[in-house]
């Protein structure tokens, strides 16, 4: 296998443009009986839902918690029950803007508490009749099934959402995404000598931890840090401000990312190379011995 290709499979993310039919696990499944790699989904869809959906390779698949919580963009296809003025619409479309509460529906395979999700913005695109298209910008965990029966209940109607796709989850949108079938295309080439177009396919999880404050360590602590060690001040050269149990990115000098952590102080309280705890490691994504050791036995003498 081709040293960078090997690399960046045991530790990267495919942004797949998810079709209908499948489950975000099935979809998971292919692309991991595909490249021969563990692989997981970072924010599930609903069968019947396509779009932007990641799925991590390797060690990557540590990042699953941090790529559910990230911000998602939906387009929505509306349909009413009834009749209604559009100027009806769009001030009960405006009400649902912020922070809302919801149930999820039924077929969700989650617990049915009362829950609060918000809402960042609702774009009308479209309306033909009783079929209203929508932009949805929204927290992750947002059930736009339960907004669009919530909006048709509110018009004094009723409604149901018909479609449904995911443009956008995070920093990745739907310019990002491949098929399952380039994904196929891209493995059957790089069967033939060519990892080229895989490489293109398969991201660095560098860019997710772009999103996260950014502490730069030592590269002689780099390996305590592969092992699980929590990250002392003194292996620090730069930190980015964060506050204290915040989830930060611990990267080297190089820019790789090594972990995903939660601060255990704010940046305030401490200077680089000062003594004391600093960060937790919670998802160490870069493998042991990619750095060698800070430190050596000493022989004893006399030994």
């Amino acid at each position: 296998m081709d040293q960078e290709l090997e690399h960046r499979l045991n530790a990267g993310i495919i942004i797949i443009d998810k079709p209908r039919g499948p489950s975000s696990h099935e979809v998971a499944a292919w692309a991991q009986k595909m490249i021969g790699v563990s692989a997981g989904h970072g924010g599930t869809l609903d069968p019947k839902v396509s779009g932007v959906l990641a799925v991590m390779t390797g060690r990557a698949v540590k990042l699953a918690p941090l790529l559910l919580n990230e911000d998602k963009e939906y387009i929505a296809l509306l349909r009413l029950h009834g009749d209604v003025q559009r100027s009806d619409l769009e001030q009960v479309i405006a009400e649902y803007t912020g922070k809302i509460y919801q149930r999820p529906p039924q077929r969700s395979a989650v617990s049915r508490q009362l829950r609060i999700r918000e809402i960042y913005a609702i774009e009308i695109l479209d309306v033909q009749g009783r079929l209203v298209l929508m932009r949805v910008q929204c927290e992750a965990g947002t059930y736009i099934r339960s907004l669009c029966r919530h909006i048709g209940l509110s018009l004094g109607v009723g409604g149901h959402m018909q479609e449904l796709r995911r443009t956008r989850s995070g920093l990745f949108s739907e310019q990002d995404t491949c098929t399952l079938y380039d994904l196929k295309d891209a493995v059957f080439a790089w069967q033939n000598g060519d990892p080229a177009p895989l490489l293109r396919l398969v991201r660095s999880p560098d860019e997710v931890a772009a999103t996260l404050p950014s502490i730069i360590i030592r590269d002689t602590a780099v390996d305590a840090i592969c092992h699980g060690a929590v990250l002392a001040g003194v292996g620090v050269v730069s930190r980015d401000p964060h506050k204290k149990g915040d989830e930060v990115a611990v990267l080297t000098a190089q820019g790789e990312l090594i972990c995903i952590g939660t601060a255990l102080v704010p940046s305030d309280d401490y200077e680089p190379g000062a003594t004391g705890l600093v960060v937790r490691p919670t998802a160490v994504i870069m493998a042991t011995g990619t750095y060698p050791p800070g430190w050596k036995k000493h022989r004893v003498e006399g030994d």
